[in-house]
């Protein structure tokens, strides 16, 4: 008898009851497991902002994370909103320029009620232009300059707000004697082209413009923009390197400074692995911590602007002031400033921790290290050189393709840095791998930089890729200020300053000349007066062709500075020997006992119909030319004072060239003072020996101011970063002084590890600054000439900085070595 353990029975087996067993089917396989999905924008969302949450959130650490992050990039911020308020800047100041222009247009109104007759009166005072205009009007419609409102009443004048200053100050004592007028109003902003402009509208009388040379009639202010117009290409080559240079280590550092506090980020990213967070989450939680500190960054950075525009507006720097309502970033470069920076600043964290393994029981970062690719470091320094070579000789020439040879020179020069920059770590590791014994401290450094070599490296791209810009701007400095730079001829040893005056006779040339030679610390006065006289036999039909030579009138002593004169005597007259192709006439027709005729009508041709015939002595010795102080060359007669009276010529021109005591001070102050009384828009012209373009002047200081603020910048981001990793090895050298390490030991392994970075940054800049500037010379059609006295100056700066960063850290680091920095939380 079976029981019911026995099991089931087969339905066909009734009468045996055997037991039988069935078959199991197999289960079915497992469905395959679906492939992991993309995060949506949702997700991205709240990673960062768990991220950032953890920025705010996070302890003392993540706030001195945030922080340090927020001032780095604050800093960087700050000075490309002042870049980006470059062009705004410029063009308000074209602006105001252009709308107080006093130019004739076309031919000149005849006087009415809508017409003002002026002239310019610029001066100088110490190193400072006075731009000014003397004007009457000529009736009672006539046109304004802008930022006043009217014709200033003869004896008045308009001053600029710094001139009104200048002039109640202890120092404009002596520029007051060259005003004799009285101050009626101050020029608004409106009709200034910055705050820090001198400038000044004087009144007089119609009568009195009998005297002022080169005056004429406007009936309205202002002129065309002339902005547009180009450059040469030398001087816009210089713009965009200028830039280039001047912005690259500004960008470089903003993403050097989304990476601080890297090591203690990952430690808690290594807790939230622990959680079960995975690998790609963490990623977007550290990718929202920077992009928090790149945020609080731009507001930093919004802050120091305003406060550095504030501190901008009103101030001058090398002759150049701007309001504080120009310093405005274009919008364009604004927008693409607080998009730019917050993204760069998520990039270069999803990159920095790729190379890192964030496991749930810690961070695996110390670990060897696969080798540093060479074939893309140097795939960037070919490209700009790819970039630059096509254009080499070739740039700015004709007037097609100009926009993209400009663009193709700054993407050129962009690679070329920053492959110089992306060499560094490479190098750094290639070097720092083959250092082996030596004293304590080079071994502390040498390990340290061997197991993180790249965080060495990044402290130092900065300053490499500025040394680096540098070295190449200066090179192609010096042939633009070669190109720019004229030969004047004048010799300023022979005389310092000189004035051109119309006069009506040799008296009120005597008279001038006297006036300027009675002012304080004239030591002569090289008095000349000269008029044009023509040949009263020639035959041509056209009187504007017939031959004219010049009359020159003077005593000996100035008469010697003119011509190679071994004996003169009052009555003495010289017929001049000059270079044809220099003088442009060859003096054939003028011969001892000949005739020349003096007239000529208000156009200044000779009017052979009625001439004024004298006879030159026959007396008159030949002589040859010299080049007088002023660089000019006279051809014609030479006569003294008693040979021929002044007052016989038409249109007597009065040259002065004065000689200073050197042990006068102000002396040139006192002669303008002088020169102010004989007529207010007279010209005192100082002798130099070369002159330069007031483009390449003003580029030149605009690319000095900024250089100085990247300077500043570089100097202030090394010092946040070195205080970054500082506080990120606070616990190592606490440890170490705890096990009984000297401070001097740990001091010199700081020193060393900054060292040899810095070493091997400045080699690597010096040759990508000689690269680039040798292209950049191929370009503008110049040999490859190298300052070696300004590359040496550009290292040594480089090297100046990192020494200074280096000695501000010193006292952050012995406080941090303490034991008290083994405590933690």
């Amino acid at each position: 008898m079976s029981g019911p353990e026995d099991g089931p029975t087969s339905p066909g087996d009734g009468t045996t009851g055997r037991a039988t067993l069935t078959a199991v089917r197999p289960s079915p396989p497992p469905p395959a497991p679906e492939p992991p999905r993309r995060p949506g924008i949702a997700r991205w969302a709240a990673d960062l902002a768990m991220g950032a949450r953890f920025a705010v959130t996070g302890g003392r650490e993540s706030w001195a994370r945030t922080i340090m992050t927020a001032v780095g990039v604050g800093l960087g911020v700050t000075l490309l909103l002042i870049a980006a308020s470059v062009p705004t800047m410029d063009s308000a100041r074209n602006e105001r320029t252009n709308a107080m222009a006093a130019f004739g247009f076309g031919e000149e109104p005849k006087p009415g009620a809508g017409t003002t007759h002026l002239a310019m009166a610029n001066t100088d005072f110490h190193d400072k232009d006075i731009q000014g205009l003397v004007m009457a009007p000529d009736g009672d419609r006539p046109p304004h300059p802008p930022g006043i409102g009217g014709v200033p009443a003869a004896g008045e004048m308009y001053v600029s707000p710094a001139l009104k200053e200048l002039l109640a100050s202890d120092e404009g004592k002596l520029l007051r004697d060259r005003f004799p007028y009285r101050i009626a109003g101050v020029i608004g902003d409106s009709g200034l082209s910055g705050p820090a402009e001198y400038r000044y509208y004087a009144g007089i009388t119609q009568k009195q413009f009998d005297h002022v040379p080169s005056s004429y009639r406007i009936d309205r202010w202002g002129a065309q923009d002339t902005s547009g117009d180009g450059l040469d290409p030398a001087l816009v080559l210089l713009v965009v390197v200028g830039c280039v240079v001047l912005l690259l280590p500004v960008l470089i550092f903003i993403a050097t400074a989304a990476r601080f506090g890297g090591e203690r980020r990952d430690k808690r990213l290594a807790a939230l692995r622990l959680v079960g967070a995975d690998i790609p989450m963490t990623r977007r939680i550290a990718a929202g911590e920077s992009l928090f500190g790149s945020v609080l960054g731009l507001a930093v950075g919004a802050a120091l602007f305003l406060m550095v525009r504030e501190a901008i507006g009103g101030a001058s720097m090398m002759g150049l002031s701007f309001f504080t309502s120009d310093i405005t970033p274009s919008l364009p470069l604004a927008l693409a400033i607080l998009l730019t920076v917050p993204a760069s600043a998520v990039a270069v964290t999803l990159l920095a921790l790729r190379a890192i393994a964030i496991e749930p029981l810690g961070v695996v970062r110390n670990a060897t290290p696969r080798r540093r690719r060479l074939w893309w470091r140097l795939l960037l320094p070919l490209l700009g050189i790819g970039l630059l070579a096509p254009l080499a000789g070739g740039f700015g020439a004709g007037s097609s393709g100009g926009d993209l040879q400009t663009y193709q020179a700054a993407a050129g020069a962009v690679l070329l840095l920053i492959g110089t920059t992306a060499l560094l770590p490479w190098l750094v590791e290639a070097v720092v791998e083959r250092f082996g014994k030596g004293p304590v401290p080079w071994q502390l450094a040498t390990r340290r930089l061997q197991l993180s070599s790249g965080t060495a490296a990044r402290a130092v791209s900065g300053i490499t890729v500025a040394v680096a810009g540098a070295i190449a701007l200066q090179m192609l400095f010096a042939s633009v200020e070669a190109q720019n730079t004229e030969e004047t001829k004048q010799d300023p040893t022979r005389a310092q300053l000189v004035m051109n005056m119309n006069v009506d006779n040799g008296a009120q040339a005597r008279e001038a000349f006297a006036r300027l030679g009675a002012a304080k610390g004239v030591r002569s006065v090289l008095g000349v007066t000269e008029d044009s006289f023509s040949d009263p036999r020639s035959k041509v039909k056209n009187p504007a062709d017939i031959p004219v030579d010049s009359l020159t009138v003077a005593d000996c002593p100035a008469l010697r500075e003119l011509a190679h004169i071994t004996s003169c005597r009052d009555g003495d007259t010289f017929l001049v020997t000059a270079d044809p192709e220099y003088t442009g006439t060859d003096n054939a027709f003028t011969k001892p006992g000949g005739q020349i005729n003096l007239a000529f009508d208000d156009e200044g041709i000779p009017t052979p119909g009625k001439p004024k015939l004298w006879t030159v002595p026959r007396s008159a010795k030949k002589v040859e030319s010299r080049q007088d102080p002023i660089g000019a060359q006279r051809s014609g007669i030479l006569a003294t004072p008693g040979a021929f009276d002044v007052s016989d010529l038409s249109d007597p021109q009065a040259v002065a060239m004065l000689r200073l005591d050197p042990k006068v001070p102000d002396a040139e102050e006192y002669v303008r003072n002088a020169s102010a009384t004989i007529a207010p828009t007279l010209d005192v012209m100082e002798l130099t020996s070369s002159s330069q373009s007031s483009e390449f002047q003003t580029i030149r200081n605009v690319l000095f101011i900024g250089a100085t603020a990247t300077l500043l910048l570089i100097g202030a981001s090394m010092i946040v970063t070195t205080l970054e990793q500082l506080r990120d090895r606070k616990r190592l050298l606490s440890v170490l002084v705890a096990f009984g390490t000297r401070r001097t030991t740990l001091s010199w392994s700081i020193l060393w590890q900054t060292a040899v970075p810095v070493v091997l940054g400045l080699a690597l800049s010096i040759a990508g600054g000689l690269a680039l500037g040798a292209l950049l010379l191929k370009m503008v059609g110049e040999g490859i000439a190298v300052d070696w006295a300004g590359l040496a100056a550009m290292t040594g700066i480089g090297a100046g900085v990192i020494l200074v960063v280096t000695l501000a850290s010193l006292p952050p680091l012995w406080r941090m070595m303490r034991p008290e920095g083994l405590r933690t939380e």
